[in-house]
């Protein structure tokens, strides 16, 4: 099984789209044997989804995410699990012993554009900015 973990400052972070990274945590017979930190690909609609399928994930663990992104994950067949908090290390163990519990999404919907952001800009960034600062 392979999972995806919104990573900040070796916590989950509460928002997926807002993390500087993402942990991919491979675990076979109950035994981590891959464990690999990658920076966000930046935060556009269904980029992170794209980005973790591609990385062959099939669980993305946060402490939210609005029900949108849940839709795009799923599109892929990557289950979504939010309301975990804690490091990464006590939730992979938490996974490991079969007591991860997923919860109330932690972030609200519309706070504004995740990390990464910057790397990618859209037409729909120029429209936003046109209309909104008149």
């Amino acid at each position: 099984m392979k999972i995806a973990i919104s990573t900040d400052n070796g916590r989950v972070c509460a928002h997926f789209g807002r993390a500087p990274a993402f942990t991919f945590v491979t675990i076979e017979n109950n035994e981590v044997v891959d464990k690999e930190v990658l920076p966000n690909p930046g935060h556009t609609v269904g980029n992170i989804p794209e980005f973790v399928h591609r990385n062959k994930a099939t669980y993305m663990i946060a402490g939210g995410m609005g029900g949108r992104a849940v839709s795009f994950f799923n599109k892929y067949g990557i289950e979504v699990i939010v309301g975990v908090q804690g490091t990464i290390d006590e939730v992979i163990q938490k996974i490991i012993d079969g007591t991860l519990e997923g919860g109330e999404s932690l972030c609200a919907p519309g706070g504004g554009k995740g990390y990464g952001v910057d790397k990618i800009h859209t037409e729909a960034d120029d429209e936003y900015h046109h209309h909104h600062q008149q």
